[in-house]
């Protein structure tokens, strides 16, 4: 692991060099919000899908740390009870992304790139960002910590051309939470999927969320500044060029406290204890 990665991401984790705006998307008939550099014609943006039970203003540090590296970042704000439609909320992302590319933001200082557009979410907005890419084209994909939608992403995902960045939490990966892996083999090649350590499929939720009082959904800060280093590092390079970030795009590369997991490898099964025969094992338990 060399020197520059762990620069590079210590550099990504701080805030970037733009001032930041924040907007409203209902001013164009899309609930939801929208935050942008102060200033930039041309620029690169992200439309961001939430999780189960949050909302856009459970993501409203990641949205403006993409914003402070130059990222037009915007998220509706629906499908946001118990029983959301994941086709829905595909939907309302295609329509904030031709929000941004459509529109003059801010005093008409800001500008899209519609060559430079980019669906990415946490969850079930993870799954419902894979829906809306499988419906068009854009330069790039996100899934932090996906979880199982309907239509299923991991089907739509053959058929769609662009290379994807898949996070998943090393605590969950494994889980029926997650569905990180067969998404990621569904993906095919070019695809990294990588996992968090010691992170949770839940734990860049900012903020309280309606299963907080149970115990479930606890924020994590590092799980969060990590993710968001991680995800400007991807999209740099995917999407900018820059190469600067190269390793965060490259399916093999180390990057400090995460891990490469390769989708079509077979975990051996484990190697049980020896069976005693059952006198034996009566006679153990009465010592």
């Amino acid at each position: 692991m060399s020197a520059s990665v762990k620069s590079l991401l210590s550099i990504l984790t701080a805030r970037g060099p733009h001032a930041v705006l924040r907007g409203n998307l209902g001013i164009a008939g899309q609930p939801g919000v929208v935050y942008t550099p102060e200033k930039g014609l041309n620029l690169p943006a992200v439309a961001f899908g939430h999780s189960w039970l949050t909302g856009a203003g459970n993501y409203r540090r990641l949205l403006e740390h993409l914003a402070s590296w130059g990222y037009v970042a915007a998220a509706p704000d629906t499908e946001r009870g118990p029983i959301p439609s994941h086709l829905n909320l595909a939907t309302d992302l295609l329509t904030t992304l031709d929000i941004c590319a459509g529109v003059r933001l801010g005093s008409g200082e800001i500008s899209v790139d519609p060559k430079k557009l980019v669906l990415a979410g946490h969850g079930m907005g993870a799954g419902a960002a894979v829906i809306a890419a499988s419906q068009r084209d854009v330069a790039a994909v996100a899934a932090l910590y996906p979880s199982p939608t309907a239509p299923s992403a991991e089907s739509l995902a053959p058929e769609i051309d662009v290379s994807a960045l898949i996070l998943a939490g090393a605590a969950d990966v494994d889980t029926v939470n997650s569905n990180a892996v067969p998404l990621a083999a569904a993906w095919g090649e070019g695809t990294i999927l990588r996992s968090v350590d010691r992170a949770s499929h839940n734990g860049m939720v900012e903020g309280r969320r309606a299963l907080a009082a149970l115990g479930a959904g606890k924020h994590e800060p590092r799980t969060e500044r990590l993710t968001r280093a991680l995800l400007v590092g991807y999209l740099n390079y995917q999407v900018l060029g820059d190469k600067k970030f190269k390793p965060f795009a490259d399916p093999e590369a180390e990057i400090p406290h995460t891990r490469i997991i390769d989708p079509y490898a077979v975990d051996e099964e484990p190697e049980q204890p020896p069976k005693l025969p059952l006198l034996q094992l009566v006679q153990a338990l009465r010592k």
